[in-house]
């Protein structure tokens, strides 16, 4: 489950404002912001819009970390190189 950190964080990663974020994911501004304010895991949140979310995001490169006892996070994918496919 995302958490509101993480969307924060993977934002930042990418430099993304809400609105790259919202014109790539196809989820309102409005939406964005409110997830944003949350804390923690976006339980109340439509699975649908965490999908669509979280897709946009990992198509433009940001791996979503798991819980491993300090806590789930991001970090953005390695850039293949041309000797490294």
């Amino acid at each position: 489950m995302l958490s509101a950190e993480q969307i924060r964080a993977a934002r930042a990663l990418l430099r993304w404002d809400q609105a790259h974020l919202s014109e790539r994911s196809g989820v309102s501004v409005e939406t964005i912001k409110r997830l944003e304010k949350m804390d923690g895991a976006l339980t109340s949140t439509r699975v649908s819009t965490l999908t669509a979310i979280q897709r946009a995001l990992e198509t433009a490169g940001v791996i979503f970390v798991a819980e491993n006892g300090e806590g789930p996070g991001v970090r953005l994918r390695k850039e293949r190189t041309i000797g490294n496919q």
